[in-house]
């Protein structure tokens, strides 16, 4: 399942190197550990070795996995794990994930931290799944948002890819948002939209160029320029979010007709945003939009409940 839906794991693993989420692993560990997990140090014997399993309680789609073996691996590269289960795959309770063999002391240290990260990724998976399962049948795409924790943003993101959803831009240096503060202060949609076309062309940048309109008058000035790439429609209900996708599906047409000699058919990517939740977004989906994007996949997902439990040989 995992290699059908993660078309979109490796955009996030190149900007998110393994040295990275090193450096991003032992500021948990000092968060977590200081000078010493003085409980375990008190009670544990430093040669004594055990097994603990990852033990799922929920219903849900399992993120997480390889960036708990790399949990595993930085804090003791002695640990040795057996995998029963994958990233992406979907889980019940009883499954076990995996279990982890190696000191006890060890073992009791990586806990916390692991099962924080694999909850957290666990639940947003989830989340999306759910969200895109609504919408699987339309040929719409469920997008997440930058709204996500600092710090986590590329493990959240992967999260939702695991899902089965879509990445929007992972920052704001891989595409080109202008939102409604950009267009007001830029004074304008065409203004906005011909500086931003000018700032690639001047910096060499090929990004992609979208804008956020909120109202039909902004529509047609934003299709006039023939610039942005897509157009997010911003708190339109699905009935106007009809009415604008008509709008910009009988420009596509116009100008296909128009350049017809290029031999290639204009497409304006439309995306539908702001305020869509898990009971509406079937209905925007149902209008021709191309995407739903939606904050609530990691500002709003249920952590998928799981365990390490010690295993009584």
């Amino acid at each position: 399942m995992c290699k059908k839906k993660c078309n979109f794991v490796p955009k996030i693993r190149k900007f998110m190197k393994k040295e990275e989420l090193r450096k991003l692993i032992a500021i948990w560990f000092e968060e977590d550990i200081r000078d010493g997990d003085h409980t375990s140090l008190s009670c544990i014997p430093a040669t004594q070795m055990g097994c603990q399993q990852l033990i799922i309680k929920d219903t849900g789609v399992l993120a997480g996995v390889e960036v708990a073996k790399e949990i595993i691996n930085y804090f003791d590269p002695e640990c040795r794990v057996e995998q029963y289960m994958h990233d992406g795959d979907h889980v019940k309770p009883g499954d076990v994930a995996f279990k982890v063999y190696g000191k006890e002391l060890s073992l009791l240290q990586i806990e916390r931290t692991m099962l924080n990260i694999m909850q957290r990724m666990s639940g947003v998976a989830t989340t999306a799944h759910k969200y895109q399962s609504l919408i699987a049948d339309t040929g719409c795409h469920v997008l997440d948002t930058r709204k996500t924790t600092p710090g986590l943003r590329y493990l959240e993101k992967e999260a939702v890819a695991l899902g089965g959803g879509m990445n929007h831009r992972i920052g704001l240096f891989d595409m080109i948002l202008l939102k409604d503060n950009h267009v007001d202060f830029a004074g304008g949609i065409t203004n906005a939209l011909t500086r931003a076309r000018d700032y690639c062309k001047e910096k060499g940048k090929d990004l992609k160029i979208e804008i956020e309109v909120r109202n039909f008058d902004e529509i047609n000035e934003a299709l006039a320029t023939n610039i942005p790439d897509r157009i997010m429609l911003d708190n339109f209900t699905p009935a106007k979010t009809k009415e604008a996708v008509d709008i910009i599906r009988a420009w596509e047409r116009s100008v296909t007709e128009t350049e017809s000699h290029s031999g290639s058919r204009r497409h304006m990517e439309i995306e539908s945003s702001g305020g869509i939740t898990i009971e509406t977004i079937r209905d925007y989906a149902l209008q021709g939009v191309d995407f739903v994007s939606v904050g609530a996949l990691t500002h709003s997902y249920k952590s998928l409940d799981m365990s390490f439990k010690a295993v009584k040989e």
